[in-house]
């Protein structure tokens, strides 16, 4: 399984709601609840009416379709990068998932993941 370094920075963030949103957008996540309006975007694409934010995630995607009878493979990246002491942000869409590593860690998971068989390539 291939995993794609995503070359920009994003922020995970709660806004008040989602009309200054950019949808078209490459990346945007969002995920809303009774409580919150999250968002996950790149840093660069934040609205104006963000309320909480925490900047400085960066992204690796697995490549490809992802069956929804596969098992365990983002487990079996959180427990990779969990056993060299590196937390993770995990966004599934429907084709794929998305791991979001903060800045500080993300070259030393990178070659975490890379020594346990998971070919890198940068976008």
């Amino acid at each position: 399984m291939q995993l794609e370094a995503l070359g920009q920075a994003f922020s995970v963030c709660q806004v008040e709601d989602y009309s200054l949103v950019d949808l078209e957008d490459a990346y945007c996540f969002i995920g809303k609840t009774e409580e919150e309006r999250s968002l996950v975007c790149p840093t660069a694409a934040l609205p104006p009416n963000v309320i909480r934010r925490d900047d400085g995630w960066r992204a690796v995607r697995i490549q490809g379709v992802l069956a929804f009878s596969l098992v365990g493979v983002l487990a079996k990246i959180a427990t990779i990068l969990a056993d060299h002491g590196i937390s993770i942000f995990a966004i599934s869409t429907y084709d794929t998932d998305y791991i979001l590593i903060k800045q500080e860690n993300y070259q030393r998971a990178l070659e975490a993941l890379g020594a346990n068989g998971y070919p890198i390539v940068a976008r």
